[in-house]
């Protein structure tokens, strides 16, 4: 009998990503052949990389798609979509989109989605970017270290009890603008596995996402463990807005949000012009 193969998982310590893989983590879904190894770090590190393509299969910002379509393939699931919402400009009072032009903003990361749609929104060279890791902005903001933070994870549902102060929600812009929701990450898969092993590790992650679904309070409960300053009704808003029928599958929906905004992107000279993505799955 052959060896399991192994398959490295890399993706965010955060409650939606643990409610994502609780199937397979859980042992919920069986992986005949396949032994998967869960890595956790923090997106911005998870978009580097997937640049030198370390792991097998990666979390990635859309952002940062188009820098690694040449090693990895966008997994038809595993999507986290900002559908009428999304990461979120604060401050420490009430302050117009205007007003930011030529101040400072903290920014979990240059490759973040949310950094794109941010300059897509503000202007590309209307601000001053500081990065600062995506826990820790609403501490800089109301320390006064930076003018406004941009805030992505659970910092978007708790922010008011930080006394911070909602300038603009980047997913509601996007939507106005496009009519489309915000395509903020996914899943992508190394394509040197083979067509057949992409494939098939694909359908493994859709099964584990749908599992969890249909085990929801159990999985919330296991999420929880990666909810920084999240009890359980709050975890589970949190879970419900990232992992739901757009990271089962992208639909065609889903699909043109992400063609559309990495062609915007390009447009602004923001990212590589990248053509038709296919998806695995």
């Amino acid at each position: 009998m052959n060896p399991p193969k192994l398959i490295r998982i890399a993706h965010s310590p955060d409650p939606d990503d643990a409610f994502m893989f609780y199937g397979l983590s859980s042992g919920g879904v069986r992986h005949d052949g396949y032994q998967f190894e869960h890595i956790l770090d923090d997106i911005q590190t998870l978009n580097d990389r997937a640049m030198r393509g370390v792991y097998e299969v990666s979390a990635v910002s859309i952002h940062a798609y188009p820098y690694v379509a040449d090693r990895y393939a966008l997994m038809t699931c595993g999507s986290s979509m900002g559908d009428g919402y999304g990461p979120m400009i604060v401050t420490t009072k009430p302050t117009t989109l205007e007003q930011l032009r030529g101040k400072t903003i903290a920014v979990p990361g240059k490759m973040t989605t949310a950094y794109l749609a941010l300059q897509l929104c503000l202007g590309k060279d209307a601000f001053t970017p500081k990065v600062v890791m995506f826990d820790e902005i609403p501490h800089e903001v109301k320390a006064g270290k930076v003018d406004a933070g941009l805030l992505i994870h659970e910092g978007q549902i708790t922010y008011q009890r930080e006394g911070l102060h909602l300038v603009v929600d980047l997913g509601v812009w996007w939507q106005e603008q496009t009519g489309l929701p915000l395509p903020l990450g996914g899943n992508v898969v190394r394509r040197d596995l083979g067509e057949a092993t992409c494939r098939e590790v694909t359908r493994l992650i859709q099964q584990s996402i749908r599992y969890s679904l249909d085990h929801r309070a159990e999985a919330v409960k296991h999420a929880l463990k990666y909810g920084r300053g999240l009890d359980l009704a709050l975890a589970d808003r949190f879970v419900g807005m990232y992992v739901n029928d757009w990271t089962v599958d992208y639909g065609p929906r889903g699909r043109e949000a992400v063609q559309t905004l990495l062609a915007r992107g390009a447009a602004a000279g923001l990212v590589p012009q990248i053509g038709p993505i296919e998806f695995v799955g």
